[in-house]
């Protein structure tokens, strides 16, 4: 099965109203966006986290279940639900978060299972890696299990929560070396190293310990990276309604992909040929490609693929 560790919260998302503007709840965070995706394409999924009992603690325990995720590692606590204030900008969408002693932070290593299922992957990601004390509980576990089994990343990199760069890459270097896989975006690499290359920010991360980096690149599509070998692929022309969660889709895609294919351990991931490679980026575009038609991050079945 796929474990997926981290925050759980609200998008707050703009929409017209009376010549104004509302904003609805729509369930969110990118690992929880990762764990609800994977379960609708049909991998056998967990949330692991810590989640509010208030009413949209309530909602998002309740989309995990009808997404067909299992909430067995999901912890409960008292405080309230982090909501994240989603703004539309010409760069695309801006985030603000009300994350101040919210339950989905207060993670704390007593809260983490003593053992995991022997064939299961871990998936880490976002500000849950960032925000203490959740950070270092995730830290914890995923140095507890490298090597074990199966461990992806996604940064997920949120800039105004980040008050020290170097700080935040130095801690990232700490990831890399626990990693197999990698997904990070180009504006989160555009961010950590400005005026770089992306190609070779890649090939730099692959040395310093995952087996398979990728970089997705928005509506320019995504590519991977393995030593000196570079497989691109380009993203599904689509009638765009949001952005919202693509990048998240886009990761189930890649694992779902994964374990549909009994690529479920780092050798696995590595005798992966340039064929198979190319068909794991065409799955995991196409997967994020349909999200963005339609507002909010509601990731697509797998029926929707057939």
């Amino acid at each position: 099965m796929l474990i997926v560790a981290g925050e759980a919260l609200i998008d707050m998302t703009p929409t017209a109203c009376n010549g104004g503007t509302a904003y609805v709840p729509h369930p969110g965070g990118s690992p929880y966006n990762v764990a609800m995706g994977a379960g609708r394409l049909g991998t056998p999924t967990a949330f692991l986290g810590r989640i509010s009992q208030d009413a949209f603690g309530q909602l998002l325990r309740r989309h995990l279940a009808e997404s067909r995720v299992s909430l067995a590692y999901v912890q409960e606590g008292p405080e309230l639900t982090t909501l994240a204030l989603v703004t539309p900008s010409e760069s695309g969408e801006f985030f603000s978060f009300y994350c101040e002693n919210t339950a989905d932070r207060l993670l704390y290593p007593e809260d983490l299972p003593a053992t995991l299922p022997p064939q299961a992957a871990l998936h880490f990601g976002s500000y849950s890696l960032v925000l203490e004390p959740g950070a270092s509980s995730l830290e914890l576990l995923m140095r507890r299990e490298a090597r074990r089994r199966l461990i992806s990343l996604d940064p997920n990199v949120r800039p105004f929560l980040i008050p020290n760069r170097e700080a935040y890459l130095e801690r990232l270097a700490g990831w890399l070396e626990q990693a197999d896989l990698v997904k990070v975006s180009q504006a989160d690499l555009e961010w950590l190293y400005p005026g770089e290359g992306l190609e070779a920010i890649a090939q730099e991360w692959q040395k310093q310990g995952p087996a398979l980096v990728i970089v997705t690149r928005g509506g320019q599509g995504a590519f991977a990276v393995r030593g000196q070998e570079t497989i691109q692929v380009q993203a599904p022309q689509v009638q765009v309604v949001d952005t919202v969660g693509a990048g998240d889709a886009f990761m189930s895609g890649t694992l779902s992909w994964l374990w549909q294919s009994g690529v479920w351990a780092r050798a696995a991931l590595e005798a992966l040929n340039r064929e198979q490679l190319t068909a794991l980026l065409n799955f995991a575009a196409r997967v994020a490609a349909i999200t963005c038609t339609r507002a909010g991050a509601n990731p697509p079945w797998r029926e929707e693929l057939a």
